[in-house]
């Protein structure tokens, strides 16, 4: 099911319609012949509204940064649309991309291996006005300046290198970058997973900052749940290539309905023992996107699962006003996931 409506009835600026992103890999078989599809992005469909922060969260491999990139077109998709202001930019030629990437940029999550170690910083965000025919001498000096002020750096670092900053000083080199071009919309890839806590918390704050003074609307990629909640207007979790649940950030923190996302957010500190004494682990290892389980893609870890789980894949499915969810036993509200196992194990008791 393709998510379109939204609580605040903003108008949608970013519209994925069944994005896939396949991957052709060899190495089965006897003499190594054999072809396997790798299915990092598979039917995913999403809206991103105009002015909100999406968030993005999933475990290492899940397709959140495969989605990310496809959606620029840094990757060409396999399959699926991607609308931007209501026009699908994969039927793009090369020059109409060319003049939308002012609109839409990207931050990475290496501020350093996006940095040519051979320019300065004052080279490199200045590349990007080079690039698009956009000032020159001084006056692109001046604009690279005021963008180094933006992001909290001191102008007089212009002539410094990459090498010479830290993590965080080098991500915010990576912001700016991303703002020279005045984009729209901005895919912020784990910008903050390489970096301390403490350091996390600032950029978080900066972006958020600049997400109010200029109007942004941003995909925001993390690992973890904890990361996204303070940013995020809503969130999408992504499982082995797909969206499994999708809501606004309060209901996914408080009233989660998927068992994956439950799982998730057990994981997440908290300084209340009694919390922590409800952490749930889940058994066994993420499959291999190129060989993903019939039916429910969770259900090889899910303590709810069952032969329907197996036999049936369930669709993205409006539970609540606004809140989506892809399963099929999802948690009632307030309900916790072990409590739904108890109910589970309770209904199996009958049933025996």
């Amino acid at each position: 099911m393709e998510q379109t409506n939204h609580t605040n009835n903003q108008q949608p600026l970013v519209q994925i319609k069944h994005l896939a992103k396949h991957f052709q890999i060899k190495g089965g078989g006897l003499l190594k012949r054999e072809t396997k599809t790798l299915k990092a992005v598979d039917n995913v469909s999403l809206t991103i509204y105009k002015g909100e922060t999406l968030g993005l969260v999933g475990e290492s491999g899940c397709g959140k940064s495969t989605l990310g990139r496809n959606v620029l077109r840094l990757q060409e998709p396999t399959n699926g649309e991607v609308l931007f202001h209501g026009e699908d930019i994969l039927t793009y030629s090369k020059k109409q991309l060319r003049e939308i990437r002012n609109d839409m940029q990207i931050i990475y999550q290496d501020p350093f291996g996006s940095l040519n170690p051979r320019f300065t910083i004052g080279e490199s965000i200045g590349e990007m006005f080079k690039i698009h025919g956009l000032y020159k001498g001084k006056e692109r000096e001046e604009k690279v300046k005021e963008l180094l002020e933006l992001v909290g750096l001191d102008t007089s670092r212009y002539d410094s290198y990459p090498h010479e900053f830290s993590g965080g000083q080098r991500q915010r080199v990576g912001i700016a970058r991303a703002l020279a071009l005045n984009p729209e919309f901005i895919v912020a890839d784990e910008p903050v997973s390489a970096l301390d806590v403490s350091v996390q918390s600032q950029i978080i704050n900066l972006l958020m900052k600049l997400k109010a003074e200029f109007g942004l609307t941003l995909l925001f990629i993390a690992h973890g749940l904890n990361v996204v909640r303070h940013i995020s207007d809503r969130v999408g979790v992504m499982y082995l290539g797909q969206i499994v649940e999708l809501s606004d950030t309060d209901q996914i923190f408080d009233r989660p309905a998927h068992p994956y996302t439950a799982a998730l957010l057990s994981t997440v500190p908290d300084p209340n023992p009694d919390a922590r004494k409800n952490r749930i682990v889940l058994e066994g290892e993420v499959p291999s996107p190129a060989s993903p389980p019939s039916g429910c893609r969770f259900r090889t870890r899910c303590p709810l699962a069952t032969e329907q789980c197996k036999q049936v894949e369930p669709k993205l499915q409006e539970i609540r006003s606004g809140h989506f969810v892809s399963c099929h036993y999802p948690l009632q509200e307030g309900q916790s996931l072990h409590e739904a196992i108890a109910t589970m194990q309770d209904k199996e008791k009958v049933r025996a």
